[in-house]
Formats: structure tokens, C-alpha cells, sequence
């Protein structure tokens, strides 16, 4: 891969320069009746007295109770806001809709089935440093899905990592800390939320990974097949090697 060299930074920043002042959690939802409440519960207690935020649930064109479990809970929660898709659309599109009506500077993502813990945001906000722009989970160790779904993503996991190198071990885990303008400035393609470490280490930022605790699902199916999320991974792979091989880093100076 070859990059054209550039200096980002002169000096090192403070730490009120990388550190989050208000935050933005983004949450896609495609048929999460049950696990709404709970959820949206979680994050308030783990957040509460720690940082400013707001809480933003992007309905993927539920056809259960999703919508209706979200608006009761808008009255209990005034840091809850909600957008509605009125067709599915995937997880890629709702978490780009979500970011893109967000106020804050840095988002974090989780997954609507409740799997990821919300006390593990405080964990991924102390990593920060200097240059990274994005805070990935790794559930490696604590995966808590059927076998079949554990074996898929430690294949695509080290298949991707070899072909895009992208240095992290679990770019599936929806649990994720990220910058909001580095985000917005990513191509956007379906899917593309499997690849935002690759693609930011493509703008040139640092991405880095840290353990998170993984739990079971307590309501509702998974909305994604073994099958058709390995097919989609091997196309999206392609695509994804091609942008980082054509990416160009010019060395800007303003005089």
C-alpha cells in the first residue's frame, strides 16, 4: 500500500483536545421489541455523572413494536431522540443516519440487541490518545453466540485483517468510539460499518482496539444470516481492498 506521507500534527495536543466534552450514542434498531427499554435504561445509568450526551435510536423500518416502545420511552428520557426509516435499510445506513443528525463531536455505536454493554462506552472514551480516531470492542474472549456465528467471525476476522490489515481483531462488534467528522468523510457504501477501522487508518488516523464484555440475546432473532453475511463480506472485501490501494494522503501546507 502506498501512501503519500502526511504530518497531521505539530505538537502534542492536550488532552482537552482528543477527550470527548459531549457525546453522541447511536444506536440502529431493526425489530428490537424487548430489548428497547433495557437498552436505553443501561446507557443512562453507565453515562449518567460521567459525560453529557444524548442518546440517538434510528428505527431501520421495524415492522414490531420498536417504534412505539421508542416513543414511550422519549417521555421518560429527554436525552433520547429518535429517526425513523420508513423501509429497512441496513445497519450501515441507520448508523450513518444517526451520525449524520448528531451534535456531538465523538459517536459510539451498539448493536439494538442489547449484546454489547453499555458499561463498557466509559472504557472505550478512556483509550483515547493522541491521532486515534476510532475505539473498537473486542469480544473475542467473551463472544456469547451460537458456535456456528463464533467460527464465521473468527474466519472473516483474520481473512480481513491479512487482506486489509487493518490491525484489529474484532471489526464486527458494534461497539464502537468514533470520531464524527472522520466518519462523515469516509465513502460511504452498504456495509461499510465492518470497516471502519481499515477505513480510517486510510485517512490516516490511528484506530485502536480494547476488551468488552459480550452478552447473550435476550429477545428477538438475529437479523443476519451465516450466509448472506458471507457472501456480502467477500464482495465488500474486494471493494474495501481497492479503496485503500487507490488512497491517496497529500502533504498539505498553507503559506
Amino acid at each position: 500500500m502506498n501512501f503519500v506521507t502526511i504530518n497531521v500534527m505539530t505538537a502534542t495536543p492536550s488532552a482537552a483536545d482528543w477527550i470527548p466534552r459531549f457525546l453522541s450514542v447511536v444506536i440502529p434498531m431493526h425489530n428490537e421489541s424487548g430489548n428497547v427499554r433495557p437498552l436505553i435504561e443501561e446507557i443512562c445509568t453507565a453515562l449518567r455523572g460521567q459525560i453529557d450526551h444524548e442518546i440517538i435510536c434510528v428505527n431501520d423500518g421495524s415492522t414490531d413494536d420498536t417504534a412505539a416502545e421508542l416513543r414511550a420511552l422519549k417521555s421518560e428520557h429527554p436525552e433520547l431522540r429518535v429517526i425513523h426509516h420508513t423501509c429497512a435499510c441496513g445497519q450501515s445506513t441507520a448508523v450513518r443516519s444517526g451520525v449524520k443528525a448528531a451534535r456531538g463531536d465523538w459517536i459510539a455505536t451498539l448493536d439494538g440487541d442489547g449484546q454489547n454493554d453499555p458499561a463498557d462506552i466509559p472504557k472505550l472514551i478512556n483509550a483515547l490518545e493522541p491521532e486515534v480516531a476510532l475505539v473498537g470492542g473486542n469480544r473475542r474472549h467473551m463472544r456469547r453466540d451460537v458456535w456456528i456465528k463464533r467460527v464465521s467471525s473468527i474466519i472473516a476476522n483474520g481473512v480481513r485483517s491479512r487482506i486489509l490489515r487493518d490491525s484489529t481483531p474484532d471489526t464486527g462488534c458494534g461497539l464502537k468510539l468514533f470520531r464524527r467528522d472522520v466518519f462523515l468523510d469516509f465513502p460511504y457504501f452498504d456495509h461499510m460499518h465492518r470497516f471502519l477501522p481499515a477505513l480510517a487508518q486510510r485517512s490516516g488516523w490511528r484506530v485502536v482496539s480494547v476488551p468488552v464484555n459480550h452478552r447473550p440475546r435476550h429477545q428477538g432473532v438475529s437479523n443476519y444470516g451465516t450466509i448472506d453475511r458471507l457472501l456480502a463480506g467477500i464482495v465488500d472485501l474486494g471493494g474495501v481492498f481497492w479503496l485503500l490501494r487507490r488512497a491517496k494522503r497529500p502533504q498539505v501546507i498553507e503559506k
